[in-house]
């Protein structure tokens, strides 16, 4: 088993999750999960609880090549064989696995696609916490489409074309259309209106490791 590098620990001490990891898809190469929201993706320094540390009774083999925000739900992919580490941190890297997520946000969103283009660095007067920084921070894109909009809130379907901590919540939010339930950047009254972060990642398309074929897998919404 490995935390591969540029995994850290966490040192935030969330609520047990007593939802179960669901296992989508696993064969030598790779294994795929649906994540529930709430269980971190990997060990923390404090709570070992997580995605990762669930798995590995049955996988033994496992190492990290990606992972999702504590609160966040949905499609997860481990490496399973040390040629899989390889081939799947290359493919994240080239940004070649494409992601799919979907999220309710607040307010109505008047367009019916669009892109959202903003650097984001590290927030300096309130780390852990990222922000918009346009002197500083890295170059972050965001595409997305709207799939219906109601009274107060509207469902998006979201595509990150780069992948920083906290995108799509910062993005969103620098539109003025935060995510709702989220407890890190949304106003009041997003984050009051769900008791959980309405962000889930709904599909992952990859290269597989050993047929080099394009695989789709596809998680509910449970939201």
């Amino acid at each position: 088993m490995s935390l591969e590098k540029g995994i850290g620990y966490t040192y935030y001490l969330p609520a047990p999750c007593k939802e179960e990891v669901k296992v989508v898809y696993a064969d030598d190469d790779i294994v795929l999960v649906d994540k529930p929201a709430g269980l971190l993706s990997v060990p923390g320094r404090i709570l070992k609880d997580s995605a990762f540390q669930r798995l590995l009774y049955e996988f033994p083999d496992l190492s990290v090549v990606h992972r999702l925000d504590l609160d966040t739900s949905g499609l997860m992919v481990f490496a399973n064989s040390r040629t899989a580490v390889t081939k799947l941190n290359r493919q994240f890297r080239e940004r070649s696995i494409a992601k799919t997520y979907e999220a309710l946000v607040f307010g109505r969103v008047s367009k019916y696609s669009g892109r959202i283009e903003l650097p984001i660095g590290p927030d300096p007067h309130n780390r852990p916490l990222r922000r918009v920084d346009f002197e500083k921070g890295k170059q972050s894109l965001t595409l997305f489409e709207l799939i219906k909009a109601g009274e107060g809130r509207s469902r998006l379907r979201l595509k990150p074309i780069t992948g920083r901590s906290h995108q799509l919540r910062i993005h969103l939010m620098a539109i003025g259309h935060p995510i709702l339930g989220c407890d890190l950047y949304a106003h009041p009254s997003a984050l009051s209106a769900s008791e959980r972060l309405c962000l889930h990642a709904k599909s992952l398309v990859l290269e597989h490791p050993s047929s080099k074929k394009k695989v789709e897998f596809f998680s509910e919404v449970p939201f």
